[in-house]
């Protein structure tokens, strides 16, 4: 590999792994969204031009921050001949010296910059979109799929996100400590859905996106230092113990592995202790909410030494106490899966048949999927064709397409 190729794929390494916490610097330096953006795309096309002449700085983060914030001044001051509001703006970025880039200076950015997006001025929806968006780089395509609606309202949800915190000066800042709790829930649903969407991607060719996973971990480890809360540390055991499985999830080819065929002992056993002990110390807490119920799920198949041996009596009692404590109808199908694994398939599929009798989960793939594998269970095999037809027509992601048609065709 030639040394100008072996820098783009360096800087696009670096794009990957750091380009959200250089954003959340440059919103600090420049106070602003729209401004830190340009900046932060400015940084990385000034690194494409100069790295491959001068190589790559000893601190790659600091210099990125540093060319971004120089460009944004220079824009402001060629702006500021034909408004000279600017030229103060420019002096005042000037004025604003950065400090030392250390690992503290970088996390605590990345948390101002999740609880901006999570402000309670801003609609629920919003603020969810703009964390996924702004502090994990998801595209508004990919918010889309774990909203289950179309990209053009999430790219609308985003820019009046944006105007609003510009025009109520919401401020860049981590609340107080006792304000935390309230910001909360709505900072681990964003990033409970950043890590839905690594763990089993929306669409695309891959099962998973072990980027999205990584960096959904990592933010679950900085708000359980923040604050303890009993749900944030259910939700970082539930992101770990179904990270233990992340290398049987996939075949080697690519092809989607069921839950029933994977190798246990090649999952993570050091994610599978960590996610265990911080269930044990969540229910320890008193009071659990969905995270912690749906973790004590994870951990049950975790501690099975096979499908077979599998609690599932245990598990759908624990869907039990999680409809009461999150009722949804996604919910209700993972409940009657763990019902028809512990009951029989007829009683898990007339489960299935009831919700979407009711139109919930009409265009929920998984759903349709769920009812085919019951059927064919049954011997009722022209209904499993027509609900693998339903499913594999709503599907988006084409492994678990191929996975669906290589199903269906086994039926003959």
């Amino acid at each position: 590999m030639s040394t100008d190729a072996a820098i783009a794929e360096r800087l696009d390494a670096i794009y990957r792994s750091d380009s959200r916490r250089v954003l959340a610097t440059l919103i600090r330096l420049l106070g602003d969204f729209e401004r830190a953006e340009e900046a932060l795309a400015d940084a990385f096309a000034s690194a494409a031009a100069q790295w491959p002449r001068d190589g790559i700085p000893r601190n790659p983060f600091a210099w990125l921050v540093s060319a971004g914030r120089f460009r944004a001044i220079d824009k402001l001051r060629s702006k500021a001949r034909h408004d000279a509001s600017l030229k103060d703006l420019a002096m005042q970025y000037e004025d604003v010296e950065p400090e030392a880039f250390d690992d503290k200076t970088i996390e605590d950015d990345q948390l101002r910059l999740i609880f901006t997006c999570c402000h309670p001025a801003l609609m629920p929806d919003a603020q969810v979109a703009m964390t996924l968006r702004e502090v994990c780089g998801l595209t508004t395509e990919e918010i889309a799929a774990a909203f289950l609606v179309n990209a053009p309202a999430i790219a609308q949800r985003i820019v009046r996100a944006k105007a609003r915190i510009r025009d109520q000066k919401i401020p860049y800042e981590t609340p107080d400590r006792n304000e935390l709790p309230g910001r909360l829930e709505y900072v681990l649903r964003a990033v409970y859905l950043v890590f839905n969407e690594g763990y089993s991607a929306s669409s695309g060719e891959a099962v998973t996106r072990a980027e999205l996973c990584g960096e959904a971990i990592r933010l679950g480890r900085l708000l359980v230092a923040l604050l303890p809360d009993p749900e944030a540390i259910g939700l970082l055991a539930l992101m770990l113990l179904q990270e233990s499985r992340h290398a049987e999830r996939a075949s080697a080819a690519g092809e989607v592995v069921l839950l029933e065929d994977q190798d246990r002992s090649r999952w993570n056993r050091a994610l599978i202790v960590e996610g265990r002990a911080l269930v044990d110390r969540a229910f320890a807490a008193g009071e659990v909410g969905s995270y912690t119920i749906q973790a004590a799920v994870a951990a049950e198949h975790a501690r099975a030494a096979s499908f077979a041996r599998t609690d599932w009596g245990r598990i759908a009692s624990l869907y039990d106490l999680l409809l009461r404590a999150d009722p949804s109808p996604v919910v209700e199908l993972n409940r009657a899966a763990a019902i028809a694994e512990r009951d029989g398939a007829a009683t898990g599929l007339a489960l299935i048949d009831a919700i979407l009798a009711r139109g919930a989960l009409a265009d929920y793939h998984p759903a349709h999927a769920a009812r085919a594998e019951l059927c064919r269970r049954l011997g009722r095999t022209e209904e499993a064709r027509r609900a693998y037809d339903r499913a594999i027509a709503l599907v988006r992601q084409e492994p678990a397409r191929a996975f669906l048609e290589g199903r269906r065709a086994e039926l003959g």
